[in-house]
């Protein structure tokens, strides 16, 4: 794997040999350590000659002199590429930015941040290091190393890059990191699972990623088959019928208890998680079948959000659960025209196989609601190509039962810069998902397949308050950013952080 940055922050001194990165406001003005390098180096000249100004793009000059750093690196901190959400998330994509702008360079690093009108503070210059994190994230653990000078033998791994970041308080920012660290770090989770291949990560292999969770002090429980048909969740297990022994269902339940109250209603988190689709009997296309090892994005969100919420000590008490399976096509497999029952008791006509993420949701937001009575529960899943006709992979769609769980979690998305649009809802189409041999069928057909598919979700969840986030646009194969340049984006996991860490934390 590509080494990630090894942050540091300290006071703000001299810079003789590196890297040294000036974040410049507009018209080129500086605070009064990045000035003294920017005077001594002559970069207000070599700004004019390369037309360069504080409000766009970056500036790379390579003094001669050896007091100066072997390389000075200016980057605008005003950007459009900024004003994507909030100020925290601003501060996060400059980070990003300026990562990508280092390119290949092996210097070491130091990143002067002293913003004329005000130091950053401490919170922002966290910001700024799990900015560059995200950004150096890349996923080529099966990628050889290539050969140097006829070589045969594997390359190093290189070392990681040091990165000093000098701020005003670097003991602040130090301890702000640890939870800005933390959420970094379940989003890379979260783009690991996605990416990893599914011939490595089956539902098995899977259950054990989110079992890991436990050292950070997670509460994680794996049920197998025999205990959810003790639960009558066939509706679940009917989609994972196909798959070998090997790769059976599993149902992974995590708890963070973050608060110190032992009556506190928790929260809940819902992912679907095929770890590879197929299609089953009603089997897709060839075309691009291998993006379907990302059919478990919601799964990968809801790990890397609970890892997220318990590195940074989150005080609140949160449920995950990810329902595990694959959809395979064997002569056990189920069938077109099938009838299963749920573990609420209601019947599914199966009219196509291959709308089987509604299958697993159903019986893991039953099982969710019932045994844990949450204040709300939101799932995720990549459940219908529809969305990406709706709108592309700018934004998730989101489906809601609650005014206001919606108002929060869109407004989470507008200041992580990881967004939704409010589909409706409503009897018209509810009408559609009607069988006539059974309670409801799992497809209403062409029009409005993200509409149906959540009609059918809201089946499972009775008056709970509830949000349905279809991510199969934003969750895998989604356009590079500031803090993403890897097929897996780990959408999610810094929009629910931000949820909680807003309305329902202590």
């Amino acid at each position: 794997m590509a080494q990630l940055p090894k942050i540091s922050f300290k006071p703000y001194s001299e810079i003789d040999s590196g890297c040294a990165v000036i974040i410049a406001e507009e018209k080129l003005s500086f605070g009064k350590q990045s000035g003294e390098i920017a005077d001594a180096a002559g970069l207000t000249r070599a700004a004019d000659a390369a037309d360069f100004c504080g409000a766009s793009g970056s500036l790379n000059l390579y003094p001669s002199d050896k007091d100066q750093p072997d390389r000075i690196l200016v980057i605008a901190r005003n950007s459009k590429a900024e004003t994507i959400g909030d100020e925290q998330d601003a501060i996060l994509s400059l980070g990003g930015r300026i990562w990508s702008a280092l390119g290949k360079s092996k210097l070491a690093v130091t990143v002067v941040a002293d913003a004329p009108a005000a130091d950053l503070s401490p919170e922002s210059a966290a910001d700024l290091a799990a900015g560059m994190m995200l950004r150096a994230y890349k996923f080529d653990r099966y990628q050889s190393e290539p050969e140097e000078n006829g070589d045969d033998k594997p390359k190093k791994n290189d070392k990681p890059i040091s990165v000093t970041i000098q701020c005003a308080d670097p003991a602040a920012a130090k301890k702000a990191f640890k939870a800005a660290e933390g959420i970094a770090r379940g989003v890379m989770l979260a783009r690991d699972l996605v990416n990893e291949p599914a011939n490595v990560l089956g539902p098995i292999e899977f259950a054990e990623k989110a079992a890991q969770l436990e050292s950070l002090g997670v509460e994680v429980e794996i049920l197998t088959p025999k205990e959810m048909t003790k639960l009558g969740m066939r509706a679940l297990l009917g989609v994972g019928q196909g798959s070998a022994k090997n790769r059976e269902a599993r149902l992974a339940v995590m708890r963070w208890r973050g608060t110190k109250s032992k009556n506190a209603q928790p929260v809940a988190f819902v992912g679907k998680g095929v770890v590879f689709d197929t299609g089953g009997i009603s089997i897709k296309p060839s075309g691009s079948m291998e993006d379907m090892k990302g059919d478990m994005a919601g799964a990968a969100c809801v790990t890397g959000l609970m890892h997220a919420l318990a590195a940074r000590k989150a005080k609140v008490d949160v449920i995950g659960v990810i329902g595990l399976v694959e959809n395979m096509p064997d002569g056990n497999a189920q069938r077109p025209g099938d009838i299963v029952k749920a573990m609420s008791g209601t019947t599914i006509e199966i009219i196509n196989t291959d709308a089987e993420g509604r299958l697993v949701l159903a019986d893991a937001l039953y099982y969710t609601i019932d045994r844990f009575k949450p204040q709300f529960v939101v799932n995720l899943a990549t459940l219908t190509g529809a969305i990406l006709v709706a709108l592309g992979t700018a934004r998730a769609g989101m489906f809601c039962n609650d005014d206001d769980l919606a108002s929060q979690i869109y407004d989470a998305g507008e200041a992580t810069g990881e967004r939704v649009w409010r589909m409706p809802l409503g009897e018209a189409y509810d009408k559609l998902i009607k069988s006539k041999f059974a309670d409801i069928k799992n497809t209403g057909g062409r029009y409005a397949g993200s509409i149906t598919a959540a009609q059918f979700l809201k089946r499972f969840v009775g008056e709970t308050p509830w949000a349905h986030l279809d991510i199969a646009g934003t969750g895998m194969s989604s356009p590079s950013t500031d803090v993403s340049d890897t097929w897996a984006s780990g959408y999610g996991v810094r929009l629910l952080d931000r949820l909680v860490a807003d309305h329902y934390e202590d």
